[in-house]
């Protein structure tokens, strides 16, 4: 019988498959106490088991090509490094050796004593890692399981399945599309979760907060998702099936005239010229980014060089990913982000401050950066080099102040002195920019502008900040949202500032290559965007249909907006509204 369920739409789509359900991890752990004679036996399980677990990801990291790998390879590492943490690794030991725990149990109560500290804490940042600790241990106690159950078996998938679960990790969701997934209907998480950016990066329809999809659907049920209208239809009829079949016709017609805008001009209705640049981290995404048609690539991220591997990276293995990035784009302008690490990220250069009681709010980005001097001095010998190969300018992340802007002045040119003396080409100007994504830096975007070259908006971080809500929390969405009028206020007097101050503004965050959002930006000012590559025709598509001086007129009315659903309103109002 056909049954419906409702949920927000994460990444549009349609697909027609076989439910996979996965039903949240509940592990059958022996609580029993260790005797003395069995310790050493059971360590041996135990640290089998986590081999177990890093072999699995670096097999999955080896299979991962293209867009998968580009995707998720991040996520990897950041779980293989959690698996080689010396705190939790030396835990376990302890509880099995001292406490007489069985592994199991031992894993189990490092997992749920994790997690209690992370939820307990105020600052988002540090809530999502609670998702990566669970994910790693569970990944743990599933390799085990399978030691002492032969019939427990690794999450897998068959071709032409829709997968039904609780939530998903991108790692899982990128092996699964790998083998085939058609998409996803989780029964939480949020629009903005990392799956979720994932998942549009896919071209994977999902739906997330489909509240009843565990108890309502089973395994082999046949599923129309349909993340169009926020449906997953459960046995579809016969109707459902014939707007299944109109979608792809449909979508093949739009692909195809989507793909004849590569080539074309960024422009909108009245004429006004709009720059799109991709951001990017790897050849595959400079090549898509040139077969789109991108302007450029409007940030580059340094920070996956010193993640791939342990240690740090020569100035010669940076310079050579510098400059095959600006060969790569022919002539095409390219933003290289200096190195962004900090506590979101894995830490593979073993760089992050460790014990810091809030690392979210503390030494991050450049402040990581002015810390390390010598680590510093060396990506930036690197960028200089390979900046005579093509137009190029330099991000800072994490800005809150000029004096770091400043500082970054100084190493460059101690730098470039240094070069010079060793008789090494440079580029006659390297422009040096400010990335906007501290609250104190957005307000105080006039003093940073009479040192800065250009400002780019990263909105995913400057979101979260000012609105003190995490992007993957399903809980917060009434709260995360582009168009809260503190946030609006707030990018109105960043991109205006950078306008007086005849200075280019572009915006880098994931609102930038969502199509739904594209009038709002207009709206503020803003005309340049950066966005993953994938994104690009969409956009472009999307500009063409809108009228930039008709939106402009508007914004006064916008930014007076009240409430969120105020703001909405009046948009909606504002693009439906006819030019005149």
């Amino acid at each position: 019988m056909r049954h419906l369920l409702n949920g927000t739409i994460a990444a549009h789509g349609m697909a027609l498959g076989r439910a996979r359900l996965v039903q949240p991890s509940r592990y059958s752990v022996d609580t029993r106490p260790l005797a003395e004679n069995e310790i050493e036996e059971q360590l041996e399980l135990l640290h089998r088991a986590l081999d177990t677990a890093r072999q699995e990801l670096r097999e999955l990291r080896g299979k991962l090509h293209g867009a998968l790998a580009r995707e998720v390879n991040e996520f990897i590492d950041a779980h293989s490094l959690l698996l080689d943490d010396a705190e939790l690794l030396r835990g376990l030991d302890d509880l099995v050796r001292i406490g007489h725990y069985r592994p199991g149990a031992a894993l189990k109560k490092q997992r749920d004593r994790l997690s209690a500290v992370f939820e307990a804490m105020d600052d988002p940042y540090l809530r999502s890692r609670k998702e990566d600790v669970e994910q790693v241990i569970n990944r743990v106690i599933s390799a085990l399981q399978r030691q002492t159950s032969p019939e427990e078996r690794k999450l897998a998938a068959r071709v032409g399945e829709i997968l039904i679960a609780d939530t998903i990790a991108p790692a899982d969701m990128a092996q699964l599309a790998g083998n085939g997934l058609l998409g996803v209907v989780a029964s939480s998480g949020s629009a903005y979760s990392h799956s979720a950016i994932l998942a549009r990066s896919l071209g994977l329809p999902m739906l997330v907060g489909t509240r009843d999809a565990l108890s309502n659907i089973h395994d082999d049920d046949l599923i129309l998702l349909d993340a169009e209208r926020g449906e997953a239809v459960v046995h579809p009829t016969a109707q459902d099936l014939s707007r299944y079949r109109a979608w792809q016709r449909e979508a093949v017609i739009e692909g195809r005239r989507l793909a004849k805008l590569a080539n074309a001009p960024t422009r909108t209705r009245d004429g006004v010229d709009i720059g799109l640049l991709a951001n990017a981290e790897t050849p595959a995404d400079v090549a898509m980014a040139r077969a789109r048609g991108a302007d450029g690539v409007g940030l580059y991220r340094t920070e996956f060089l010193f993640l791939k591997h342990k240690g740090l990276p020569s100035e010669d293995e940076q310079f050579i990913a510098y400059r095959d990035l600006v060969m790569g784009m022919g002539g095409l302008p390219v933003t290289i982000r200096t190195l962004d690490l900090g506590a979101d990220k894995a830490d593979a250069a073993g760089l992050v401050v460790r014990g810091e009681d809030n690392p979210a709010l503390g030494v991050r980005g450049v402040r990581l950066s002015l810390r390390y001097p010598a680590v510093f001095t060396t990506q930036i010998r690197a960028i200089l080099r390979a900046a005579c190969y093509g137009p190029m300018r330099v991000l800072v992340p994490m800005v809150t102040q000029p004096d770091e802007l400043i500082a970054v002045r100084t190493l460059f040119k101690l730098a470039r002195q240094d070069l010079k003396r060793e008789n090494i080409d440079l580029p006659e100007k390297l422009p040096l920019g400010a990335m906007i994504e501290v609250p104190a830096a957005a307000i105080n975007v006039r003093a940073l502008l009479e040192h800065a070259d250009f400002l780019a908006i990263g909105t995913n971080d400057l979101a979260q900040y000012v609105l003190a809500a995490d992007r993957g929390n399903d809980a917060l969405e009434n709260i995360y949202n582009p168009l809260q009028p503190a946030l609006l206020r707030l990018l109105s007097h960043v991109i205006s500032a950078g306008r007086r101050a005849k200075k280019p503004v572009s915006l880098c965050g994931e609102i930038a290559g969502d199509v739904n959002f594209t009038a709002l930006l207009l709206v503020l000012g803003l005309n340049e965007f950066s966005m993953h590559p994938a994104q690009i025709l969409q956009v472009r598509d999307r500009l063409a249909a809108l009228d930039y001086a008709h939106l402009r007129r508007h914004a006064a009315q916008l930014l007076r907006a009240h409430t969120r659903e105020q703001a909405e309103a009046l948009l909606n109002d504002i693009v439906g509204a006819p030019p005149h």
